[in-house]
């Protein structure tokens, strides 16, 4: 009698996506990749505008302008990069070193995120508490991964990833800076 080989990552990952129908994986997949793709090129448009006639363009007079930066440096590009981190091969060097940059950017975009108060007149807003669930969850996840529970640090980076893109989407509402921005 011989013993059933180990499982390895990719084993896991197969049968990960067997219990999902393949068109429905697919689906998922393809439905994911529009919505990132969709809000990256809202978000490149809209800081285009910004950099072709910044005199046109009004920013609120009580944000400062250093915080609205680091809060788009980091903000803007976690949300191509935490869609392909979370769209492709999990485990390997590409995924950790990829999955610290995307931690330290949502880092920077909550915490600067508290200088940013314009939408209730110059304080805190409902939208501040997804910047409160990124301060908790990403050292969470973090300390689960060190841990070997995979699932629970997933979990914690889907919930995440999906608050970037709610948030990432309020921020594109009318009157909003993003939104002004974007319709010019």
């Amino acid at each position: 009698m011989t013993p059933s080989p180990t499982p390895t990552h990719s084993s896991r990952a197969a049968g990960a996506e067997a219990a999902l129908p393949g068109r429905s994986a697919q689906a998922v997949r393809w439905g994911a990749m529009i919505v990132i793709a969709g809000m990256s090129v809202a978000c490149a448009v809209a800081i285009a505008r910004l950099a072709a006639a910044p005199d046109r363009v009004t920013i609120a007079p009580h944000i400062p302008h250093l915080w609205l930066t680091i809060h788009l440096v980091c903000a803007v590009p976690a949300i191509p990069l935490g869609g392909w981190i979370l769209l492709n091969r999990k485990g390997d060097r590409r995924h950790k070193m990829l999955g610290r940059i995307w931690g330290i950017m949502m880092l920077g975009a909550a915490l600067s995120s508290f200088a940013l108060t314009g939408l209730l007149g110059g304080s805190f807003s409902p939208i501040h508490a997804l910047s409160i669930l990124t301060l908790v969850t990403i050292p969470r996840a973090v300390w689960n991964i060190r841990r070997g529970n995979v699932r629970a640090h997933k979990r914690s980076m889907v919930i995440l990833y999906i608050s970037l893109v709610v948030a990432a989407g309020f921020a594109f509402l009318p009157g909003r800076l993003m939104g002004d921005w974007l319709m010019g």
